[in-house]
């Protein structure tokens, strides 16, 4: 099935003119347009799904006008500086997993402070028990519900050993999805499954940007290189992202040993934090812990290693993929419907089975052996990814909220006043 047909046009036709959409929101409403936000963890926790969130609610503010009201659980100590009104709602950590938070429900507390704020649209970013009585309170008062996919909750069943829940949970995810007015899915390929589950008309992509200041190939650092004693002939696989088992440690550490025991002399380079260091770190005590960072500090990390090992099969979008290929970096990812969106496989990157050791091992050792290959997929890869712009895919978000409101975009001449 075809996801781009004339309903996906008019949505991406409504991006391309945000102002206009901006100056028809105004002129219906005479005021602001405001949107109630429900996030499962929304500055605990330091991924993608809530950097791309932070970014939503800044630019909804900055460029839009909007005024925004953030729900959700949050930590004594906040994981990054975030921006927005956050009203915090009632919440407990999860047992071995403090980071995050679970949220305790849409309590008639927090139902009282959203009746007060009047949102003329709610966006709910996580499934989790607010989101959903939420999604039924904003049901009931006839307020649209518009809701973004960010992670398959679905695939972290397995790695917990709990998979005969799977069909109960992704029935639930059904439900959840398909009562909400409209639903952003991040790739082509998952709306295209969203549209097979729940019709054309509710679905349109949301995907991700990569900012070139932050990650780029001329952030390539021989300074960090060597202060961790790598030789600049040398070829460092990188693992980028959270520290957590279902990222897919356990194939990295597999690929890395099995590439070692074919007389490779690696040592990976591991940029993030989580609860699952002290295991990675027992099965490969020479690889360089960078630990979590920040900004330009990880942008030149990215860009200092040389190829990217990506087992994770829990991404709906796969910023890690994006920020490595506009490093430079050669991809070497789990064939998964994320990446597939980003990586053209054999030209930006390499698709492997998922959960298969040996089939990373084929193709990094592949990498790291034909120098030339390798460059010719880092250029590829870098060019590919800077066609990814926030600006382009923020826009996408406005579009869908005057969908849902059936806000007609103002004249042309309108937008040019």
């Amino acid at each position: 099935m075809q996801v781009m047909t004339s309903h996906f046009a008019d949505i991406r036709a409504a991006a391309s003119h945000r102002s206009g959409c901006a100056i028809a929101l105004r002129r219906t409403m005479g005021r602001p347009l405001r949107v109630a936000l429900f996030s499962g963890n929304y500055d605990c926790v330091r991924d993608g799904a809530n950097q791309a969130l932070n970014r939503l609610v800044a630019y909804l503010m900055d460029r839009v006008g909007a005024q925004i009201r953030i729900y959700s659980p949050t930590a004594p100590r906040k994981a990054f500086d975030s921006v927005g009104d956050i009203r915090s709602v009632r919440s407990l950590s999860i047992p071995g997993r403090p980071e995050y938070r679970l949220a305790l429900g849409f309590t008639s507390a927090a139902a009282r402070d959203f009746d007060d704020f009047a949102p003329d649209v709610v966006h709910l970013s996580a499934p989790d028990l607010l989101g959903r009585q939420a999604q039924k309170h904003a049901r009931r008062h006839g307020i649209p519900v518009v809701a973004s996919l960010h992670t398959r909750f679905e695939t972290y069943l397995d790695y917990y050993r709990v998979g005969l829940l799977r069909p109960m949970v992704e029935a639930y995810l059904d439900r959840f999805y398909g009562e909400s007015d409209h639903i952003l899915a991040p790739t082509a390929p998952i709306a295209r499954e969203m549209v097979g589950r729940h019709g054309e008309d509710k679905v349109s992509i949301w995907g991700r940007g990569v900012d070139p200041a932050l990650f780029g190939p001329h952030l390539r650092d021989e300074g960090i290189r060597s202060a961790h004693g790598y030789m600049p002939e040398e070829v460092v696989p990188l693992f980028f992202g959270r520290l957590v088992l279902e990222k897919g440690l356990g194939i990295f550490a597999e690929a890395i040993a099995r590439i070692r025991a074919q007389g490779h002399q690696v040592r990976p380079l591991i940029v993030g934090e989580g609860p699952a260091r002290g295991w990675l770190a027992e099965r490969m005590p020479n690889a360089t812990f960078m630990g979590h960072l920040s900004g330009a500090a990880l942008g030149r990390a990215v860009a200092s290693a040389d190829i990217l090992i990506n087992p994770s099969v829990t991404e709906a979008f796969g910023n890690v993929n994006l920020e490595a290929m506009a490093s430079g970096l050669a991809v070497v990812s789990a064939d998964i419907a994320s990446a597939s969106a980003l990586i053209a496989d054999g030209k930006t990157g390499l698709l492997v089975p998922a959960g298969q050791a040996e089939a990373y091992v084929d193709a990094v050792v592949g990498l790291m052996t034909d120098e030339k290959r390798r460059r010719t997929v880092r250029a590829a890869a870098a060019a590919a990814a800077i066609r990814h712009r926030w600006s382009d895919v923020l826009e996408d978000v406005a579009a869908a909220y005057c969908h849902v409101l059936h806000i007609p975009l103002a004249p042309a001449v309108e937008q040019a006043a």
